[in-house]
């Protein structure tokens, strides 16, 4: 595991042991909390209307509630820290084709992939670099989303 994934789950665990991390991630994926297949296609068109049914979607491995390698865990837990709880997550494990389309679609070879507003953002490490440098409050505020860590920083000044 590499040290950036290292620490995304750090920060990630530390929030949950606070109580900050939001609903249980089996509630997090939109309906039942299970990721999506996709439906066997992995065309352009199909992988298209997938990136933009929603303002944040995640390509990943496994299901928000139960990831099934540790990059995709740590999207999970970078977006859990910020409080996006709406968000919907696709397995690509449960469809080969769904899982080479959004490599050919996006032109990036890993999984997990990132979507904010339809727009591919990047993967594990572009979203912790994102998340360390402030950029990621200020692209979910863009999607209307506040993040969490707004709201621990002004707990941090009260006290």
């Amino acid at each position: 595991m590499s040290a950036a994934v290292r620490a995304a789950w750090r920060i990630g665990a530390a929030a949950a042991l606070r109580g900050r991390a939001g609903r249980p991630l089996s509630q997090a994926a939109g309906d039942g909390g299970e990721a999506e297949g996709g439906g066997g296609s992995g065309s352009r068109e199909a992988v298209e209307r997938l990136v933009r049914e929603h303002p944040v979607v995640v390509f990943m491995k496994g299901s928000p509630a139960q990831p099934l390698c540790g990059f995709s865990n740590a999207v999970v837990q970078i977006l859990r820290l910020h409080g996006v709880e709406d968000y919907r997550a696709h397995d690509v494990l449960q469809d080969p084709d769904l899982r080479q389309g959004i490599k050919n679609y996006s032109n990036w070879p890993t999984i997990p992939q990132v979507y904010l507003n339809g727009e591919f953002v990047g993967g594990c490490d572009i979203l912790l670099q994102m998340h360390q440098n402030g950029d990621l409050v200020e692209e979910l505020k863009k999607l209307g989303i506040r993040s969490a860590l707004l709201d621990a920083e002004k707990d941090q000044e009260k006290k």
